[in-house]
Formats: structure tokens, C-alpha cells, sequence
């Protein structure tokens, strides 16, 4: 087996005295771990960053022995977190979710989009925004996506305000209003693929993907959710 992609650096740990096990999150092969020999030195470190953007050429002798891994550093792009707490928890996040949540060899095409605008555009002012829609997103891609297309209550297309923490269904105004402060708001923003949403949007739109991915997918595989995403709703002003 053989291959090159280009990709995301989600995670590495050291392997022996002086080589990595780096994860990335290719774009056409999905999430790839391999072993890269000599990558913890002092004068490859830097490329292997969490977030920078790297080239690779895989390659392995047997279909299932570990990949071996040939990496050149694309774009340095972890500088562009350093400095900014609040993005380097939204860093952190992304990569613990992706690496606990996404299998091996896998078609995340769909998704690949929305991590590209995260890392591109995370110098612009609406960068959290960008993340959020990763986040969304993440949840269709595991199966356990929201339903968002009518009300569950009356069936209704009109008015959607609501998103039921319950069936992760809409809920219209007029149904929802008794049960408001146990509902989560509607994401309208990304509904109709708005990018300037208000502040308190994307802390609604965090705070209801976060519960989903736990109650969906972390819990149900009796897994941890990971502690670097349980408060990213808080960074939002």
C-alpha cells in the first residue's frame, strides 16, 4: 500500500528514543496514523505541531502492518493559535474530537470543507463561527445529526425556534414557548449558511452540539468526552 495526501496533525506521542506515531486528518484518506522515524528531534519537532498542515507519503510492505509515514511540513499553520488561549482551546477541541470520534481510512469529504475554513480562516474575526459549523457537521457525519427540516410537535415548516434536547428535532415557536428554558435555540445561522452570526448564536449552536456529541456518540460508545471541549462555549463573548 501506497499513497500521498495532505492533511491536519491531530496528534503524535513518541515511539522509542527519537520517533513519533503522528495522527493526520487527510483529505482523501480520512483520519491516518503512522510512524514517522526520527520526528522527535529537535530540528523536526516544530513540524509536527498540532494543526500545521503537512504533506505525507504513506506507505506500508503488508495491507496491515502500521502505515510509515514521509512528512513535509506544508504550512506552519499552529503558529496562528499561539497566543490566543481561546484558540488554542478550540484547537485542542478539534483535535480530541476528531481523534476520538473518527475511524481509520475513512471518506470525510463532506467534513474535509468545513476543517479547511477552520484552519484558513482563523485569523478572520468570525473564526469561532467557522468552528461551530465543524462541530455541527461532525455530528451528520457520525449518524447522529440534527433534524431540523419541520416541527415534531405539529409538523409544521413555518416559525422553527426550537431544537429538542430529547429527539433532536425542531420545535416551532408556538409548540416550544411552555418548554423554552429546557429547549435549545434553532441554529438559524447555519440553517441558511450565514457566517456573521451574534455572539450568543454560536454559544447556543456549542453548548448544543457539545451535548449531542456526548450524550450521541460518547456516551453511547462509553467513552470520555474529552475535558478540552467541555467548556468551549464559555470563550464566547
Amino acid at each position: 500500500m501506497q499513497f500521498s495526501d495532505i492533511g491536519y496533525i491531530i496528534n503524535t506521542r513518541k515511539h522509542g528514543e527519537s520517533s513519533l506515531i503522528v495522527t493526520i486528518l487527510s483529505r482523501e484518506h480520512g483520519k491516518i496514523s503512522g510512524y514517522v522515524k526520527n520526528g522527535y528531534t529537535k530540528k523536526k519537532l516544530a513540524d509536527f505541531q498540532l494543526g500545521n498542515r503537512v504533506l505525507v507519503n504513506a506507505y506500508a510492505r503488508v495491507d496491515d502492518n502500521m502505515l510509515s509515514f514521509r512528512v513535509e511540513l506544508d504550512a506552519p499553520i499552529s503558529a496562528n493559535f499561539l497566543g490566543d488561549i481561546n484558540k488554542l482551546s478550540a484547537l485542542s477541541s478539534f483535535c480530541a474530537l476528531t481523534n476520538d470520534c473518527l475511524p481509520e481510512m475513512d471518506n470525510i469529504e463532506g467534513l474535509y470543507k468545513k476543517v479547511d475554513n477552520f484552519f484558513n480562516l482563523i485569523n478572520e474575526d468570525n473564526w469561532l463561527t467557522h468552528y461551530s459549523y465543524f462541530e455541527y457537521f461532525l455530528l451528520d457525519y457520525l449518524g447522529i445529526g440534527l433534524d431540523l427540516s419541520e416541527c415534531s410537535a405539529t409538523g409544521t415548516t413555518e416559525n422553527l425556534e426550537y431544537v429538542s434536547p430529547k429527539s433532536g428535532k425542531a420545535v416551532c415557536a408556538t409548540a416550544g414557548e411552555p418548554y423554552k428554558n429546557r429547549l435549545y435555540r434553532f441554529p438559524h445561522y447555519i440553517v441558511e449558511g450565514k457566517l456573521n452570526p451574534k455572539p450568543e448564536e454560536v454559544k447556543n449552536v456549542l453548548e448544543m452540539t457539545g451535548f449531542f456529541l456526548y450524550k450521541n456518540f460518547f456516551a453511547t460508545h462509553s467513552l470520555k468526552f474529552p475535558a478540552c471541549r467541555a467548556n468551549l462555549a464559555e470563550i464566547v463573548q
